[in-house]
């Protein structure tokens, strides 16, 4: 290759690179809409846990779900949520789920949802198993989570906790409108 050959070359891949550049910032200046939505979780809430190990025992558990799903103008929405269960006095259980809800329940009105997967427990004496529960959606984000745990080591709990979940009463909400505006519901 000869020399002119190479200063072309190089002068038409530096052309290039900075086409590239320009393209892209010119892009990223045109406004666009958003054209996908997605159905996210974030709930926090209280209840009794009955824990079933080597003694039974009733404890106070703080439940925290968060997560994400299809598309919130479906019938039902499909996704996944990782959870935190802390049971006091004792340490806190984490679980991975995947959840299925119904419009209603995502949009921050009347729904249910339930949810399936598996948790761990690294406290006491370990555990590892499977995770269940219903949960029930009010207006405003009023949540009310009912299930069940069995998992190794003869663990088994049952639990039921009520609370508020935050991406329902806020971004998701298009539910009574009246009493608590969301301007711009993600379900349209």
């Amino acid at each position: 290759m000869s020399v002119r050959d190479a200063e072309s070359s190089r002068f038409s891949s530096a052309v290039v690179r900075r086409s590239l550049v320009l393209g892209i910032l010119a892009s990223s200046l045109i406004p666009k809409t958003a054209s996908a939505d997605a159905s996210s979780w974030f709930y926090m809430g209280w209840g009794p846990t009955r824990l079933e190990r080597a003694n039974s025992e009733t404890a106070v558990s703080w439940l925290t779900d968060f997560g994400m799903g299809t598309s919130p103008d479906a019938a039902v929405s499909v996704g996944g949520l990782g959870r935190l269960i802390w049971h006091f006095p004792d340490r806190p259980d984490l679980a991975m789920a995947a959840r299925a809800a119904t419009h209603g329940f995502v949009a921050g009105g009347w729904g249910a949802g339930v949810d399936l997967g598996g948790y761990q427990r690294w406290w006491g004496v370990n555990s590892t198993g499977f995770i269940g529960d219903v949960v029930l959606g009010a207006p405003w984000g009023v949540t009310l989570l009912v299930g069940a745990s069995a998992g190794t080591n003869d663990h088994k709990s049952y639990f039921a906790t009520l609370g508020i979940d935050l991406a329902r009463l806020t971004v998701h909400s298009s539910a009574d409108n009246a009493w608590f505006p969301n301007p711009f519901p993600s379900p349209r």
